[in-house]
């Protein structure tokens, strides 16, 4: 699956990288000094927001982010420098402190996650020393790179000079450069491979509102004349278009029916865009991936990231047109089924598996897993996982196709993939009233039985099927015929 493809993808993000501070508490009076609500603080914390977010979701689907940007030399250039350290492996921070530059932070007061107010330090230009150093630093940040993006948000970094450069190094290198824009005019990133713009700024760039499809239409004409390539426009709710010069539009329509939040939408947009042209693949299929993961960060709350399982399984669910909505699923659309039983008063069954070459034990176990709940869901260990867990050999089914005949067995009603070794993420987020487990661990060994028994769910463990295993199937396979080794 193309989600393989992107584990270990390094790709350069150059852009404005900002300081997201959240700080949350509760209301509970008016101030007696003005009219104003106060809020008792209750904890504080600090992301990388603006590139940064970009950065982290390329880091989320299994790709390897460079960040480049400029700090400068405050308290919030310095969080921002130390941010990073040792905690995500996956993002490399390469920030340039000038000591004249403002850095940009982003302040939130949040009283039980509603917004009260935010307050903004921006800055919106940097000095020809502080844009030269990011030229020079582009060269060595790029070795080794797949693909870059440009993550404008108008705060200054992105000068002219700066596309200038990173559009040379696409064209020498031959990778691509996918850009966020924020300027009002598209020709600002002339060289560039592609622009991911949404309504609001297409209608910046061209002047036309971009509300209806004629306007879409009369305003791509001017945007495509001021950038000269490909555009990936974001429609929100209506999905997303590709507008290419001399060719027909080519549209994805949205792929969910879950929009809790659509924050941050258009860095997993850039991120899994960029990942997919890394990974090979041409621009309207990357777009279509892009897209999938797009509806899965949108059936979260708040700025989210999108995991490779969950796009994977987005993606099986979009493979399976039959199926769609109904068995082949992700986490966070198993979350909202979850919650749908729950308040019909179900019971949810959990397990977990490889479930590589079906046998009678599979059999018995989701068969006895069904008699003792009213939904079942089922989490699949993806090729990777299962490689990790059973040597470079398995699986002998691949993911695709274990997951399409899981999700055949009546006894079944949502699979879903999962990366990791162990399915606990999924357990604490579904929280399932039974969790099943073959016999052959003890109640003390099944990952999450604790946490299950902790609510008051139940662990059950299903007796196995006597000479029963996928290994034991693979090794008699191998075996040479009786009649072989007689002769």
């Amino acid at each position: 699956m193309i989600v393989d493809n992107f584990h270990g993808c390094r790709i350069l993000v150059v852009g404005d990288v900002m300081l997201d501070h959240y700080v949350r508490g509760t209301v509970s009076r008016v101030s007696p000094e003005a009219p104003a609500l106060v809020l008792q603080v209750v904890d504080e914390d600090w992301t990388m927001g603006g590139a940064g977010n970009a950065a982290a979701n390329i880091a989320s689907l299994g790709g390897v982010a460079v960040l480049l940007g400029l700090v400068g030399n405050d308290p919030a250039g310095i969080i921002l420098q130390n941010l990073n350290s040792g905690r995500n492996t996956r993002i490399e921070t390469r920030l340039c402190c000038e000591p004249g530059f403002r850095t940009i932070q982003k302040t939130r007061f949040l009283a039980q996650d509603r917004h009260l107010l935010r307050a903004d330090r921006d800055s919106f230009s940097i000095s020809r020393q502080a844009e030269e150093g990011i030229i020079t630093a582009i060269g060595e940040a790029s070795r080794d790179c797949a693909a870059m993006v440009i993550s404008d948000y108008a705060k200054g970094v992105i000068t002219p000079g700066v596309v200038r450069a990173l559009a040379e190094v696409a064209t020498r290198r031959g990778i691509p450069l996918v850009v966020d824009p924020k300027q009002p005019d598209f020709s600002y990133y002339r060289g560039c491979t592609v622009l991911t713009p949404n309504r609001k700024e297409l209608a910046l760039a061209s002047g036309i509102e971009a509300d209806s499809p004629q306007g879409i239409a009369a305003g791509i004409k001017i945007a495509l004349r001021q950038f000269g390539g490909p555009i990936v426009l974001t429609r929100s709710e209506q999905g997303m278009s590709l507008f290419r010069p001399g060719a027909r539009p080519v549209h994805e329509p949205a792929r969910t029916q879950l929009v809790r939040d659509v924050s941050g939408a258009g860095d997993t947009v850039v991120a899994a865009l960029s990942l997919a042209l890394a990974s090979g693949e041409s621009l309207p299929k990357a777009m279509a991936v892009a897209n999938v993961a797009a509806s899965v960060a949108v059936a979260k709350s708040g700025t989210a990231t999108v995991s490779p399982e969950e796009l994977a399984g987005a993606l099986l669910v979009e493979a399976e047109p039959a199926r769609r909505g109904e068995k082949l699923g992700t986490l966070s659309l198993a979350y909202a089924r979850r919650e749908t039983w729950r308040r019909e008063g179900l019971t949810v069954g959990f397990t977990n598996g490889c479930f590589d070459i079906l046998h009678p034990g599979h059999v018995k176990l989701l068969k006895t897993a069904k008699a003792q709940c009213d939904r079942l869901i089922v989490a699949l260990n993806t090729d990777a996982s299962v490689r990790r867990l059973k040597g470079p050999d398995r699986p002998v089914q691949l993911e695709g196709a274990r997951a399409v005949v899981i999700a055949a067995f009546d006894s079944v009603d949502l699979v879903m993939l999962f990366d990791d070794d162990t399915p606990m993420e999924f357990i604490q987020v579904l929280r399932p009233d039974v969790l099943f487990k073959g016999a052959d661990y003890t109640l003390d060994d099944v990952v999450g039985g604790a946490f299950v028994r902790k609510y008051g769910g139940r662990v059950v463990l299903v007796d196995l099927e006597a000479d029963q295993s996928t290994t034991n199937l693979i090794t008699r396979a191998r075996m040479p015929h009786l009649s072989e080794v007689v002769h």
